[in-house]
C-alpha cells in the first residue's frame, strides 16, 4: 500500500551553551537586550516532520513518498534519504531558499533558545496527486507549509483517499474555519494532549464534537501512554517501557510512523496504536530524531514484550 507523507523536511542544528543563560542576562536591561552565547560547537541532525515520519517508516521496511520542500544545502539529506532506499519524487528543491533550519541552543539548565528558519518551507511542495489509487493510498498531513496542509487535506477528500491529520505546532497559525476544514472527513486525528486543548480552544468544539467529524483521535501522553477515541469507546495504549530516555524530541513522529505501518498492513486502530507506542520507544533512547535503529524482529519482540502478542505483518 501506497503511504504519502506532507509536512516539513528541516535541519535540527543543536548548540551546547555551557552555563546558565541567566548569568548572562541583566534583568534591568532586558528592553535593550544585546547578548551573544559562545557555544561549545554545534551538532547538525536531519528532521522535519515528514523526513522523520519517513525515516522510521523505513526502518519498518515501508517506502513512502515525502510530499515537502528543500533548499539549495538539501545534498546531504539528500544522499540519507537516498541511502534509506526512500524515492525523492515529491521534494521540490527551492533553489534560491535554505532547506528549513532550527538553531537550537540549550544550557546548563535545559533551557533552550530556539531560532527557527523556515526557508523552504514558505514554499508549497506542488506534487500533484491525481494518479493515486483511493483503495490502496494512505496519507498523513503533518505540520509543514500551511498551503501545503489545506491543499492536500481538501485533495484527499475529494479523492476520497484515506488520511491522518497532524496540525501540530501549525494550529495557531490555521484559521478556525480552515482547522475544522481539514479536521472534517479524516480518518483520523492526531496529537498531544496540549495540542488537542488547542485545537479544541481554537475551533470552540469539545472532543465529542471533534469525533463527529473524524472517525478517531489519537491523543499521545509522553510516558502516560496514549488514549485511541472511536465511536465505539476510548481505549488507553501503555507507554512502552525503554530502559533510558535520553531524547523525546521526534518520538510523536516516530509513534505515527508506527501507527501508519499498522493501518497499512489492516490492523485496527487499537493494535496500530500499540504499534506506534512501540515505534516511539525506540526513538526516545537515541539523541535526535533520525538516529536509532531497529530491525523488525526487535520491533516485534518489544511489541509481545508489552502487549503479549506479536502479530506481525
Amino acid at each position: 500500500m501506497r503511504i504519502l507523507i506532507s509536512g516539513s523536511l528541516a535541519f535540527d542544528r543543536i548548540m551546547d551553551f555551557p552555563d546558565r543563560f541567566s548569568n548572562h542576562i541583566l534583568p534591568d536591561k532586558i528592553h535593550v537586550l544585546n547578548v551573544c552565547f559562545v557555544v561549545n560547537g554545534m551538532e547538525e541532525k536531519f528532521g522535519g516532520t515528514a523526513g522523520n515520519i519517513a525515516y522510521n517508516l523505513a526502518l519498518l521496511e515501508e517506502r513512502p513518498l515525502i510530499l515537502a520542500t528543500a533548499g539549495k544545502d538539501f545534498d546531504s539529506y539528500e544522499t540519507w534519504l537516498k541511502g534509506l532506499g526512500l524515492p525523492l519524487d515529491g521534494i521540490r528543491r527551492v533553489p534560491t531558499e535554505f532547506t528549513a533550519g532550527a538553531y537550537i541552543t540549550t544550557d546548563k539548565a535545559d533551557n533552550q533558545i530556539t531560532g527557527f528558519n523556515p526557508g523552504a518551507m514558505r514554499h508549497q511542495c506542488l506534487y500533484p496527486i491525481d494518479g493515486e489509487d483511493p483503495a490502496n493510498t494512505l496519507a498523513i498531513v503533518a505540520p509543514g507549509n500551511p498551503e501545503d496542509m489545506l491543499a492536500y487535506s481538501k485533495a484527499y477528500q475529494e479523492r476520497s483517499i484515506p488520511y491522518i491529520f497532524d496540525p501540530g505546532q501549525q494550529i495557531p497559525v490555521l484559521p478556525k474555519d480552515r482547522l475544522i476544514e481539514m479536521i472534517t472527513g479524516s480518518r483520523l486525528l492526531i496529537s498531544n494532549d496540549y495540542e488537542l486543548e488547542m485545537i479544541m480552544r481554537s475551533t470552540g468544539l469539545a472532543r465529542s464534537d471533534l469525533l463527529q467529524k473524524t472517525e478517531a483521535i489519537i491523543t499521545t501522553l509522553g510516558e502516560r501512554g496514549a488514549d485511541v477515541v472511536t465511536q465505539d469507546g476510548e481505549t488507553r495504549i501503555p507507554a512502552v517501557n525503554v530502559s533510558r530516555v535520553l531524547d523525546p524530541t521526534g518520538a510523536g513522529d516516530a509513534f505515527r510512523a508506527g501507527l501508519l505501518k499498522g493501518m497499512v498492513s489492516g490492523k485496527d486502530m487499537i493494535d496500530a496504536a500499540r504499534m506506534g507506542a512501540v515505534s516511539a520507544s525506540f526513538g526516545l533512547e537515541c539523541q535526535g530524531t533520525q538516529c536509532h535503529r531497529f530491525t523488525l524482529a526487535d520491533f516485534w519482540a518489544r511489541f509481545e514484550e508489552t502487549f503479549g502478542t506479536a502479530a506481525s505483518c
